[in-house]
């Protein structure tokens, strides 16, 4: 997983619980990286799932609240670091078909060792956009946060209904969007 995920979770850890906790988070962890991420780095996505495990018991938020608001955080962060995805189009479900066909390849020339999840669209209900996450990692709470910042980002609102299943190490996630009133 890229550093620049680490770098931004410590980040939300420090704003949201202190400077402290990030480190008890280090400490505890005990990760193969020693804690030092750069945002260009690749780390073992397991270091992060040991830190969100750990914070989840120290501040009593389930693992899955606290990564979907991680997913909120990082969306954030992203339409400030990278402003042109999100000005390339005016609505959340065109950013959202853009993940895989576009903005993908463009993280894959800066960083050509990331590993992506793959995400797949389907717009051919009115009413109804669905949006199938897949991925070894199984960060589905991460994504959904991210679908919701972006939403947030366009001034839209989504109901979201979600269905998770695995296929062996695979993750598959399906979201359906409808946009609420």
């Amino acid at each position: 997983m890229k550093g620049l995920v680490f770098t931004e979770f410590m980040s939300m850890v420090e704003e949201k619980f202190g400077i402290d906790m990030m480190d008890d988070l280090i400490d505890e962890s005990g990760p193969s990286s020693g804690g030092a991420y750069t945002a260009v780095g690749t780390y073992n996505h397991q270091e992060l799932v040991d830190m969100v495990t750990i914070l989840s018991d120290k501040v009593d938020v389930p693992i899955p609240a606290l990564i979907n608001a991680f997913g909120h955080y990082l969306g954030a962060v992203f339409t400030k670091k990278f402003p042109e995805f999100f000005a390339e189009v005016d609505n959340t479900l065109d950013f959202l078909k853009k993940i895989d066909n576009h903005i993908h390849i463009e993280v894959l020339k800066l960083y050509p060792d990331a590993e992506l999840p793959v995400f797949e669209f389907d717009d051919s209900d009115a009413d109804e956009f669905k949006l199938v996450y897949k991925s070894e990692r199984g960060f589905a709470d991460l994504a959904q946060g991210l679908i919701e910042a972006s939403a947030l980002f366009y001034k839209e609102k989504f109901n979201i209904a979600r269905h998770d299943q695995n296929e062996g190490n695979l993750h598959i996630t399906e979201f359906l969007l409808s946009k609420a009133n």
